[in-house]
């Protein structure tokens, strides 16, 4: 696995290599997740935009037909990200590597959250993992759970480590810091 040293704010962290997309032929094994055979997924989703905190972002979802259709328009006046999230649930993924999606973007790049009972000054954070899209192709991605990196309210921390073990909960989130309409199709989340 590739690896890069990089200086944020005087600490020194270690980056992964990106994403990957990969074949359909490579995607198959691992643990399926959801892929939304059901009206919510197997999983209960929620939509958290940046109007928590005054912005003017938008988006919803739906589930249709086995895929879960995210949309909307970011406006970076006010946050700039919109963001769906399960509900608290409990996965031990620490027999795997990282997490699969199969997905139908529009070319914008979006963040697959992760989130333990980790805290940073007493408040719960996130682990976030940027992925490119295709404009309008179906493309399966695999992020390692070497890559995400422990956040709070957008905020790049220097710890602590994901332990897949112990994940609460999931979400999907635009947060480019662009203006405008997107949309992105989920078909399947898995672990590999």
């Amino acid at each position: 696995m590739l690896a890069f040293l990089l200086i944020v704010g005087g600490l020194l962290m270690t980056l992964s290599a990106p994403p990957t997309l990969v074949s359909d032929a490579h995607a198959e094994g691992g643990l399926l997740l959801t892929d939304f055979a059901t009206d919510r997924g197997d999983l209960d989703w929620y939509v958290m935009n940046d109007n928590v905190m005054g912005g003017r972002s938008e988006g919803t979802f739906k589930i249709e037909q086995g895929v879960l259709h995210f949309a909307g328009s970011t406006n970076t006046r006010g946050g700039g990200f919109s963001s769906i999230r399960t509900t608290p649930t409990k996965v031990d993924l620490s027999e795997f590597e990282g997490i699969r999606l199969r997905i139908r973007g529009d070319g914008r790049r979006y963040t697959w959250r992760l989130a333990t009972n980790a805290r940073w000054r007493g408040r719960q954070i996130g682990y976030w993992a940027d992925f490119d899209t295709e404009d309008g192709t179906w493309t399966t991605v695999e992020i390692p759970f070497s890559q995400f990196i422990p956040r709070y309210r957008g905020t790049m921390l220097d710890g602590p480590a994901l332990e897949p073990g112990q994940i609460t909960d999931m979400g999907l989130m635009i947060y480019d810091k662009l203006d405008g309409p997107f949309e992105l199709r989920l078909a399947s989340v898995a672990a590999y």
